[in-house]
């Protein structure tokens, strides 16, 4: 696993091949696609910064890499991707084999350039428009007042601000006329267009409306009419105080069989052209608030009455939904404005009830937002989360705008497409594939938000035919992919980063010892869990079970040693050996047993998977357990009923929830106040450890875990039992090694691997 790890620290790369099937037949033969998990902005610890423009590929516009052949004497340059013959231009004239450029150097495979002419420019501001809903009780206000007020205090210093509130009714509040309060109100049941919307706001009252297209203030629109929306955070300090201090829940009546009149997809479709107006391009972020169910205009999720319960999964297996489908349209077609406007939309959703992220989830997957899903906006994990996006210091979330991302690889590889936080930019080109996966049918993708953690699955299809001779293949045995990132600093300066990865690839009778040398079963079982979550949401009748189930057969029949029709005789390499196991996790998890998740916690748990890194995405599929005991320190334990023991204290990671689990006794001289006595302090330091090891987890994550703190036989303790293997369970037979059952109907992870054997052996 090592080397893996330190390929990503290089690079901010991990493919599941790391030496790849050389032709068509055994790259489907593998069963896990040739792929790759990218962190396109990761912090690299020896990331070198050019002040200067790349050099690229006259042809196919490649940047000059390490793997480039150069002819120091002609000063010429010869492209891996296309092998197109490039000269160096006269600045590159005193390069030699002792004095290369930084982009030559071998270990310099990722490197950033920074064109020097842009620092001078002013950097844009970042724009927050914040958009709040009204439609929240009293408590609920006060929770989301007080934290939004922290927020403002945290944003930077030249940041613009604006401010929408909504409930039955729309209200854009004129932040820039401080004298009283001055607000535009719309309809929530109507949906507006942008020149409408620029009309009803005086944007033309001084003077005439400009012919063509309106964006911004190079296009037809005076800086203080714009300014009167958006404004620097420090002259509308006061003016966005006061209204937060005034905000009212939302006046209009609501009958006591009726839910609330909450217009959120106007509110969002005027804030996208608020902003689309005034400052297209620029990296702005709408962050909408919401507190229930969206029951008014396009984007409406439920009828107002109360009778009619909100969609579940059964409900949209059955198409009997009867508003899901015409509120994703409208947000998918929201996401297509915002793409094109260059702006994130991020979503922090805190209610018991559903809010409609289901629906929301394309416009903000699409535009690289952030999302958070508390049961209320006084939760810790909206509190800590929302701090988080604007501290500043070691946590930081770096977060990136702009973004725009590209491929470019070897001639027998093909991009089948991306899962993961991107817009497709339709560029079409010899490097598309005809099977697509995600944001395909391109090679170059939008990121309008990004940040240090988004990472991107990338999809590829190796067209290779036929197996070639055997010298043709110890001359030209490597495969080449360039993955280009051009996207604004959080300084606000323009960066292009470029990674080049080259990976050796094997064909024939003997490439299979090979191929398993080459296998990160981790990087697999993310590539597999991205996979099925899309599936899941895009194919009908899709059974995601039998899916991975065939799929880990193959994998094992084609990798695995055994003699036929001997189950006895079935071993793995070392190399595949946990695979298994993260397969029965992954068919255990919340991305593929949707039972008891409502469609939006479905979606907010596949949203979070989808951008992150392979290392966090491992513990969504196959939580982590720590055993604090006296008897030795921190250790792993086995994610089994079996750990469970009353002497010791649990600490389970499942990425979304943190569980400390205290064992009968240990509760039992908790409850007791042992460790208040002073001859007891052995025991306080065992209570305070795992608090201390969550904590260390807890302030680098986002979004901010849940923290449960429960006993054994607790009615929390279900929220550690979910996850462990039902080793002992209630009709087990024998003696229980940890004093705890399992009352459940799955099979443990020992049947599971016995009958994988059976199979695979056939």
């Amino acid at each position: 696993m090592a080397e893996f790890l330190e390929l990503e620290s290089q690079d901010g790369v991990r493919m599941p091949w790391n030496v790849i099937p050389g032709t068509k037949q055994e790259s489907s033969n593998c069963v896990v696609p040739v792929s790759a998990i990218y962190s396109p902005i990761r912090p690299l610890p020896n990331i070198t910064l050019l002040p200067y423009s790349p050099l690229r590929c006259r042809t196919c516009r490649s940047v000059l890499n390490p793997f480039a052949i150069v002819d120091f004497a002609a000063k010429i340059w010869i492209c891996p991707f296309c092998f197109q013959r490039n000269h160096f231009p006269p600045n590159y004239a005193s390069i030699s084999d002792d004095n290369l450029p930084a982009e030559l150097f071998p270990n310099y495979t990722t490197i950033e350039y920074s064109q020097d002419n842009q620092i001078e420019q002013s950097s844009p501001p970042l724009v927050f428009l914040f958009v709040i809903d009204s439609c929240l009780i009293e408590e609920e206000m006060g929770f989301l007042k007080s934290s939004l007020s922290q927020a403002f205090d945290l944003l930077p210093d030249n940041s613009l601000v604006g401010l929408i509130t909504f409930g039955t009714l729309v209200h854009v509040h004129e932040l820039g006329f401080a004298q009283i309060p001055k607000t535009y109100v719309f309809r929530g049941n109507k949906d507006i267009s942008k020149e409408q919307l620029l009309e009803h706001m005086s944007f033309f009252a001084k003077k005439p409306k400009p012919a063509g297209v309106i964006a911004g203030a190079r296009d037809g629109l005076s800086a203080e009419s714009i300014s009167r929306f958006l404004l620097p955070k420090a002259e509308c300090e006061f003016a966005f105080n006061s209204v937060l201090e005034e905000l009212q829940k939302d006046p209009w009546g609501v009958p006591t069989d009726q839910r609330a009149t909450r217009c959120t997809s106007t509110a969002l479709s005027i804030a996208a052209s608020l902003l689309g107006a005034c400052v297209p391009g620029s990296g702005a972020r709408i962050m909408a608030f919401i507190g229930g169910p969206s029951t008014e205009g396009s984007g409406a999720i439920v009828s107002k009455n109360l009778s009619e319960p909100i969609r579940s999964h059964k409900d949209l297996d059955k198409d009997s939904a009867p508003l899901y489908h015409k509120a994703v349209k409208f947000y998918e077609g929201l996401s297509k404005q915002l793409v094109h406007q260059g702006h994130v939309l991020d979503l922090f959703a805190c209610a018991l009830d559903q809010v409609g992220v289901a629906e929301l989830k394309i416009a903000v997957e699409r535009t690289g937002g952030l999302v958070v899903l508390a049961e209320s906006f006084g939760h810790p994990v909206f509190k800590d989360s929302l701090r988080r996006i604007f501290q500043a210091g070691d946590y930081d979330l770096g977060l990136s705008s702009n973004g725009i991302f590209e491929i470019n690889c070897s001639k027998d590889i093909k991009v089948q497409g991306i899962i993961g936080p991107c817009a497709s930019l339709e560029k079409k080109g010899p490097l598309c594939s005809d099977t697509v996966i995600g944001q395909g049918n391109t090679t170059a993708w939008k990121m309008c938000g990004l940040d240090k953690a988004t990472s991107l699955c990338l999809i590829f299809e190796v067209v290779k035919k036929e197996s070639p001779d055997a010298t043709i293949q110890s001359t030209s045995n490597q495969f080449y992919f360039q993955f280009l990132t051009y996207y604004q600093h959080y300084s606000g300066q323009m960066r292009l980063r470029v990674t080049t990865l080259s990976r050796r690839w094997v064909a024939g009778p003997g490439s299979i010892q090979d191929l398993v040398a080459g296998f990160d079963q981790e990087a697999a079982a993310v590539v597999m869990a991205r996979q099925v979550s899309f599936k899941m949401e895009t194919e009908a009748e899709f059974d995601p079970i039998r899916w991975l189930d065939k799929a880990l057969i193959h994998l094992c029949s084609r990798f695995g040693d055994f003699q036929k029709e001997s189950p006895s005789s079935f071993s793995l390499s070392p190399r595949l050996s946990i695979f298994p196991q993260f397969m029965f996790n992954l068919r255990r998890s919340q991305f593929v047993q949707v039972f008891n998740n409502s469609p939006d916690e479905t979606a907010y748990f596949r949203m979070i998977l989808n951008r992150e890194n392979v290392a966090n995405s491992v513990v969504m599929i196959q939580p982590s357990l720590i055993s604090f005991s006296f008897h030795s320190g921190p250790e792993p334990a086995l994610l089994d009923v079996a750990s469970i023991a009353a002497d010791r204290i649990l600490l389970l990671d499942s990425y979304f929830t943190m569980v400390i689990f205290h064992g009968a006794t240990i509760a039992q001289w908790r409850k007791a106040g042992y460790h208040n006595q002073p001859e007891h302090q052995a025991f306080a330091h065992l209570l305070q450890a795992p608090r201390d090891e969550a904590d260390s987890i807890i302030k680098e994550r986002f979004p901010v875990p849940r923290l449960v703190i429960c006993d054994q036989h607790g009615s929390q303790a279900r929220f550690l039992l979910a996850k462990l293997n039902p080793s002992a369970t209630y009709n087990s037979d024998g003696p229980l090694p940890g004093g705890d059952v399992i009352f459940t109907d799955d099979v443990s992870f020992e049947v599971f691997l016995d009958h994988l054997q059976r199979l695979a052996v056939q």
